[in-house]
């Protein structure tokens, strides 16, 4: 979701999934019923950490109202890696925008108040990612398909590349801890990822952020 990169911020979050294997696309997602009518993906914006949780309120609340066949998907993006550590690997799943999910509803989900009523009314969802005088923006069908070819495991993540260097100083500017300044301690160039020292309510605090979501200060 490169156009909604800026706004989607905080670490990614890792879980050790036990098996180097990808779902594929028929156990990832549920077919997409011949109705005639044109679905589209959708970005919400929901509690981080709630990410699954939320996934699961609107199975359970579609198959309650009766609209399964208009909330067909919901995912978590993510991505699997292998991390190495005190001399093993494993196998993690990282969020890959956390805090937000992706949802396939019927095009112009606004004109439809069942589906509307059930997003608005989901514990943890807080809204569509670029809705316009409630009318929420699809996202394109080409970034869906390469998240999706990255949770199937059939393309890898792209590797970002890093223009920074520990002990440069920093400004954080997206993210809960925007506009904090601290230096880098360390840099993980496979998740694009850095650790800044900060200073948070007097006391030195190491945090971990994305390369995008900061700057040279």
């Amino acid at each position: 979701m490169e156009y909604e990169k800026k706004e989607m911020a905080t670490h990614k979050e890792s879980e050790n999934i036990g098996s180097d294997t990808a779902p594929t696309r028929e156990k990832l997602l549920k077919p997409i019923p011949q109705d005639g009518i044109p679905r589209r993906w959708y970005a919400l914006h929901v509690l981080t950490t709630k990410e699954y949780e939320v996934c699961e309120k609107l199975a359970r609340g579609a198959k309650q109202r009766g609209i399964e066949d208009l909330v067909v998907n919901a995912l978590v993006p993510k991505e699997r890696v292998t991390e190495r550590r005190g001399g093993t690997s494993k196998v993690v799943e990282h969020k890959c925008f956390p805090g937000y999910i992706l949802v396939q509803l019927p095009e112009h989900p606004e004109n439809y108040p069942e589906v509307w009523s059930l997003i608005q009314e989901t514990q943890g969802i807080t809204g569509f990612v670029s809705s316009r005088r409630n009318v929420p923006t699809p996202i394109p069908d080409e970034e869906v398909e390469a998240i999706i070819a990255i949770m199937t495991g059939e393309q890898e993540a792209p590797k970002p590349k890093l223009e920074f260097s520990v002990g440069d100083r920093v400004k954080i500017i997206e993210g809960p801890f925007s506009n904090f300044v601290g230096r880098i301690e360390e840099i993980n160039v496979e998740r694009g990822t850095l650790k800044i020292s900060v200073e948070i309510f007097n006391r030195v605090t190491t945090i971990e952020v994305e390369s995008w979501q900061v700057e040279v200060f």
